[in-house]
């Protein structure tokens, strides 16, 4: 059935609180989508964040980001008061995350919430614990001890510890500082999934399915990594052998380190893959369709020695391959999974994307560089294919326009059959949505036709990343009425639809 969505990060939603959340915005959001026909919402990784702020270098691959937590919904229970959540200080722009305030602010009135909650013996909060203990203690733990050692990367911990020993770890909660503050992070867990199912309860109820992002990769200061040094590829010492990354390539003379651990392949194929079956069922009570970040590590993987200052020495190693998928079909059943098989991919990466029958994306902002076999102009597209008029990594629409070469902007502008750039953005979304790919995923700020004030990342770039947010009053009926005609022109009515080879 063919359906469309938007892509919008919860934290760029708009809100009171310095960040976009689980509150009154997300539930309007909802209601737009509705009006608009849409069938689908996709959301970046929602896990917590460190440094940097990416959602794909997060804390833990399991836990919640605290920041989404819906405060009002926290002095409605009476556990804070309006006025100290008013009065803290979120940043100055409403336009823009503030994260260094958003960190402070938030974490000091999610402590004081914990306190005042009195939760310690409520049943639906004891087994919330009992049922996530299996990665909800390593991350209590790993982020109560981060606070203790001011953030410092886990790597450079007294060895016990860094060694995740059971003696050190029993040690550690022995302090009353530490347990303490295990229970609080316990405590911002809860509320954070709490919410969420009601939220994602809601979409559902609505028509609108959730479309989930999950990095392949673990973060390498992360619970995930300090917790199951037996997952990953370390030395004697529980030091990375080898890290991740990508080779040098046109773009990049000395490629890209991303410096995440390495997968002990032959670890978790011995375990039955049984980390990896945790991770993803977690990931499909979550979300209705699950995107996973650069599918093609499944296939072959690029192995960079740790500790080299560049991308310029690794190699290619075989992954998991179609083993990991069967597997999981086997064991969870028939899955919905959209397989990001972005850049140069190999034959026999496009023979497992194949076989697994995800569909592949296809970005339109890819398509105009005056070559006429582009796999990502739409008259080359498979129906079996989500087409976005960019991502999150990608410039706006109108932004990367912009930016194109003269010779490229009159490619886009004879094939979209139009004299100006003017509206380009409106332009490429009738093009995405006209396409015969089944599901279609605009980013918001494409359909508000934004600039590059609005752009989501920059990939390879600190600062300044991940931080915009629509304006309050960005939703209107107007915007609704267009999405919705495009939606009915174009046959895009399916509702709650699932992304996969038909």
């Amino acid at each position: 059935m063919r359906s469309s969505g938007i892509l919008l990060p919860v934290a760029s939603l708009a809100s009171s609180y310095g960040i976009g959340s689980f509150s009154k915005e997300a539930y309007e959001l909802i209601d737009f989508l509705k009006s608009a026909k849409q069938g689908w919402w996709q959301v970046l990784p929602l896990g917590p964040t460190g440094y940097g702020d990416s959602p794909y270098q997060s804390f833990s691959t399991f836990a919640g980001n605290p920041y989404f937590i819906d405060l009002d919904e926290l002095i409605k229970n009476g556990w804070l008061k309006k006025e100290e959540v008013v009065k803290a200080d979120w940043g100055k722009d409403p336009h823009y995350v503030d994260y260094e305030k958003v960190y402070h602010s938030r974490f000091e009135l999610l402590r004081k919430a914990y306190k005042n909650s009195g939760i310690e013996n409520d049943k639906a909060y004891q087994k919330f614990k009992k049922e996530n203990a299996f990665w909800l203690d390593d991350y209590a733990l790993f982020m109560a001890l981060k606070k203790k050692f001011r953030g410092r990367s886990f790597l450079f911990w007294d060895e016990p510890l860094r060694l995740h020993d059971k003696k050190a770890i029993k040690k550690a909660l022995a302090e009353k500082e530490v347990s303490e503050e295990t229970e609080v992070l316990r405590f911002t867990q809860f509320m954070f999934f709490k919410q969420w199912h009601a939220l994602k309860k809601y979409a559902n109820e609505n028509g609108i399915g959730i479309i989930g992002d999950i990095p392949i990769y673990v973060a390498t200061d992360s619970a995930d990594r300090w917790g199951n040094p037996e997952l990953f590829q370390l030395d004697e010492k529980g030091f990375p052998r080898a890290v991740a990354g990508c080779p040098p390539d046109y773009f990049s003379a000395t490629g890209q380190l991303w410096g995440n651990p390495l997968y002990d392949w032959e670890a978790h194929k011995k375990s039955g893959f049984e980390w990896w079956l945790k991770r993803l069922a977690f990931c499909f009570d979550m979300y209705d369709t699950v995107r996973i970040d650069h599918f093609r590590g499944f296939d072959e993987y690029y192995s960079i020695p740790y500790g080299d200052p560049t991308a310029e020495f690794g190699h290619w190693e075989k992954g998991p391959g179609f083993a990991l998928f069967k597997t999981m079909k086997e064991k969870l059943g028939e899955k919905s999974i959209i397989a990001e098989d972005l850049g140069y991919l190999t034959e026999s990466v496009k023979k497992l994307v194949k076989r697994t029958g995800y569909p592949g994306m296809k970005i339109l902002e890819f398509a105009f560089d005056s070559a006429e076999d582009n796999d990502y102009l739409p008259h080359n597209f498979d129906k079996n294919c989500i087409v976005y008029t960019g991502t999150h990594d990608n410039d706006t629409a109108a932004g990367w326009y912009e930016k194109l070469k003269r010779k490229d902007q009159q490619f886009a502008r004879h094939y979209l059959g139009i004299k100006s750039g003017g509206h380009i953005a409106r332009e490429l979304v009738r093009l995405a949505m006209a396409s015969v790919a089944d599901t279609c995923i605009i980013p918001l700020q494409d359909h508000l036709e934004l600039g590059s004030e609005a752009r989501i990342n920059t990939p390879s770039t600190l600062g300044g990343n991940w931080n915009w947010r629509m304006e309050a009053g960005s939703l209107t009926p107007g915007l609704a009425d267009e999405i919705r005609s495009l939606t009915e022109l174009y046959a895009r009515e399916g509702n709650h639809a699932s992304p996969k080879e038909k």
